[in-house]
Parts: structure tokens; sequence; C-alpha cells
């Protein structure tokens, strides 16, 4: 007698991301370590480019999506009074927990994982749907988790450079794992309030993201090769991540490194 099965909508995307991750392979390396200034030591990379002259191509239709649209409605949004800012920096991060907390336990984390639990229950009760972020009061401080530092925690090799349409600079392994990120949800699809609250989460977290990395951004604008430029940060600063993750470190080490090297760049 046959047997039928149904897959779910996500299964294709993940079984193909699955498939990606398979073929690029895993990597060996040392332990990362904190260095005498409290900061995660950036760990070894290899920036691999084969398809340089594609992903410069890509990169300057995303460049100019960015300069005519996303980069001013990011300066403005930072004219906006601090409190404003924050609640959509907390709500987005808040919305956020729930992906954090699943690749917690995934990368072995239970201490990160229950930080995480909390964090998302006390901040979107107490702390009005996350805007509030209540929890830092207390000692909870959040961090961030996403697929890609999950991927890269299990010793899966970066893989070569990708530039996304609309999304930018990444690797196989992070940008497999964004797939990933889009294709699973957490909190189901049955509800419209949900998806609601879920494109307002998008789209203010695009906002805001991109607002935070406008200094960055503007000092890397002034290097010669601004491609390779911002290829390479970007490459660092997400081997630091995958380095933070196996380290299972608070976050503030990292943040206070981020904001050297953007030091550095000016």
């Amino acid at each position: 007698m046959s047997v039928t099965t149904f897959a779910s909508p996500a299964a294709r995307p993940i079984m193909l991301a699955m498939t990606v991750l398979l073929a690029s392979g895993c990597a060996s390396n040392p332990p990362p370590v904190i260095d005498s200034a409290g900061c995660i030591a950036t760990p070894d990379y290899v920036v691999n480019d084969p398809a340089e002259s594609v992903n410069r191509s890509i990169f300057v239709v995303n460049r100019a999506l960015d300069d005519y649209l996303l980069a001013p409605v990011a300066r403005g949004y930072r004219q906006l009074p601090d409190f404003a800012q924050s609640g959509v920096h907390n709500f987005a991060a808040n919305f956020g927990e729930p992906m954090v907390f699943i690749n917690d336990l995934l990368q072995g984390n239970p201490k990160r994982s229950m930080v995480t639990a909390t964090r998302f229950i006390t901040n979107s009760t107490v702390g009005v749907v996350g805007l509030i972020d209540v929890s830092s009061r207390f000692g909870l401080e959040r961090h961030r988790a996403d697929f890609g530092q999950t991927f890269g925690v299990w010793n899966i090799a970066d893989g070569p450079i990708v530039e996304l349409p609309l999304f930018g600079t990444s690797n196989l392994r992070d940008a497999t794992g964004r797939v990933l990120g889009f294709a699973i949800d957490p909190f189901g699809s049955n509800s419209d309030t949900l998806d609601t609250l879920g494109t307002v989460s998008t789209v203010s977290g695009t906002v805001d993201g991109r607002a935070q990395r406008l200094p960055m951004t503007d000092a890397l604008q002034r290097q010669p090769d601004y491609y390779a430029a911002l290829r390479d940060t970007v490459a660092e600063r997400r081997a630091q991540f995958v380095a933070e993750g196996k380290l299972g470190a608070a976050l503030e080490a990292s943040v206070n490194c981020e904001a050297e090297m953007v030091d550095e760049q000016n």
C-alpha cells in the first residue's frame, strides 16, 4: 500500500538550504579567545570571492537602491527623538527573540536560551510588546543569534562570497542561513495580528538596522574600493559573530570591538 506525504511550504527551501550547506563542506578552526582588551579576538578567516565580477555588478544595483532609498530613510529616522528610535529598535529586536531562542538551543547554549526566553516574556508583557527593554534593567542583556552563526558554530565552512540582490554582501553559509530564517516562522502563520506585527517588525528593523550601520558605511565609502572594504569588513564581523556564538560570550564585548572597528576606519 502506498503512502502519500505532504511537505510543509517551508520544507523545500529548508531542504535546498541543507543541500547547499552539505556542498559547502566543514571547517576546522581553533577555539576563539578573549583578548587583553576584553574583546573577542578576530579569528582567522578567508575572503573567497571567485564570482567577484558578478558580485560587483549586483553591488552596483544594491548601492544605488541604498544611496537613493534606504540610506536617506535611515538618515531621516535618526532625526527622530531618541525615545522613538529606542522604541522601534526594542520592538523589532523583541519580535526576533524567538528566532534567537531557536538558534541558542541549536548552538547547545541552554543558559543563553533561558535568558532569551525570559527577555521575550518579560518585554512582551511588562515592556508593552517589546517597546521598552525592561529586561536589560535587570541584567538580562540582549544578544543576537541567527542560522548563519549557528552553522558557523557547527564548523560549517563560510563558502564563497555572494552579493545578494537587496540584501547585500554575505557568504554562502550566511546566505543559506538567511533563507532558513525566512522559511521558518516561530510564531506560526494562523494569526492576522501576528502577520501584521511581523511586517511592521521587518520594515522597522530594516530601517533601524540601516541607521545603526550608517557610521560604518560612511567610513567605508571613503575607502578607494568601497565594495572590497565592505566585503572584508562584513567577513571580519561575521567571523567574530561566529566566535561569539562558540564562546557563548555576552554581547557587550563584541559591541565594544565593533565601535573600535568603526573608529579605525575614520
